[in-house]
C-alpha cells in the first residue's frame, strides 16, 4: 500500500479494510507518523560511506514528496544531514508542485548550479522516473528500492543506469 503519498495510503488502507475514510484519517495519520519517523527507520547498508564518498566528487541534494519537516528530522536523526546543504533538500510540502512535477528537479539544479546535462536523479519508482524525464535528466533506478517493483526496465534511456545496492553508485562515473 506504500507508495504515492500519504493521502493514497490512508484512502487505500480504509478501502482494503472495508472502513469509511473519516474526515480527519490523514491528519492523525501524519502526526502519528511523525511521532515515530526514527523508530524503524534505517538508511540502507553503505548509504552513509557512499554519501560520503559522492560528496566529495558531486554536489548531492533531496527531493522528496515526503513533508520537508520529517524529511529534515529523518536525515539527522540519520546523521545524513551532513551531506546536504540546507537549500539543496526540497520536501512535498514546499513551494514546489510534488514529483513528477520537474519544477524542484529544476530548481535544486538551479542552487547548486549543476546543469541537467550533468544531473542523475537516483530513484526507485516510475515517479522518480518520470521527475527525471520531465527535467531532461538520467536517472539511476535502485532496483532494491520499494517502488521499483512496478516500474518497466524497458523504460530507460540511454544514459540511464540501474543498480542493485546503494554501493553500486560509486562505480558511476
Amino acid at each position: 500500500m506504500v507508495g504515492d503519498g500519504a493521502a493514497t495510503l490512508i484512502a487505500r488502507a480504509c478501502a482494503e479494510s472495508g472502513i469509511g475514510q473519516r474526515a480527519d484519517a490523514l491528519d492523525r495519520f501524519l502526526e502519528a507518523y511523525r511521532r515515530r519517523l526514527l523508530m524503524h527507520t534505517r538508511p540502507y547498508p553503505g548509504v552513509a560511506e557512499v554519501l560520503t564518498t559522492l560528496g566529495s566528487r558531486a554536489t548531492l541534494a533531496v527531493l522528496t514528496n515526503k513533508p520537508l519537516a520529517a524529511t529534515r528530522e529523518i536525515l539527522a536523526g540519520l546523521d545524513l544531514a551532513r551531506h546536504f546543504s540546507v537549500d539543496a533538500v526540497i520536501g512535498g510540502d514546499g513551494p514546489f508542485p510534488r514529483k513528477p512535477d520537474p519544477l524542484g528537479l529544476q530548481h535544486l539544479q538551479t542552487v547548486t548550479n549543476v546543469p541537467a546535462s550533468s544531473t542523475l536523479m537516483v530513484g526507485d519508482s516510475l515517479i522518480d522516473w518520470r521527475t527525471a524525464k520531465a527535467a531532461g535528466t538520467s536517472i539511476c533506478m535502485a532496483r532494491y528500492g520499494f517502488g521499483f517493483e512496478g516500474f518497466n526496465p524497458d523504460a530507460l534511456a540511454p544514459g540511464d543506469l540501474t543498480i542493485d545496492a546503494p554501493t553500486d553508485l560509486l562505480r558511476v562515473s
